[in-house]
């Protein structure tokens, strides 16, 4: 079982996975957002390759545009 933060809240993953499935199932998916895990940015182009691990703080923010 893998325990994350995301966004504040505690999360429990079955398995690990990767950033990009986090978004998927987070519903997420298809949005413009930042990813930030322990602090650190996590560029888009690496979001299928980094997994995510037991005890990471992950905040995602969303663009929201307007005016």
């Amino acid at each position: 079982m893998t325990k994350i933060e995301l966004n504040g809240e505690q999360r429990e993953l079955v398995e690990p996975i990767s950033v990009a499935a986090l978004l998927e199932i987070s519903g997420y998916a298809g949005r413009a957002v930042a990813v930030e895990i322990n602090r650190e940015i996590v560029s888009k182009s690496m979001h299928a390759q980094h997994l995510v691990r037991d005890g990471d703080r992950i905040e995602v923010v969303q663009a929201i545009g307007g005016g």
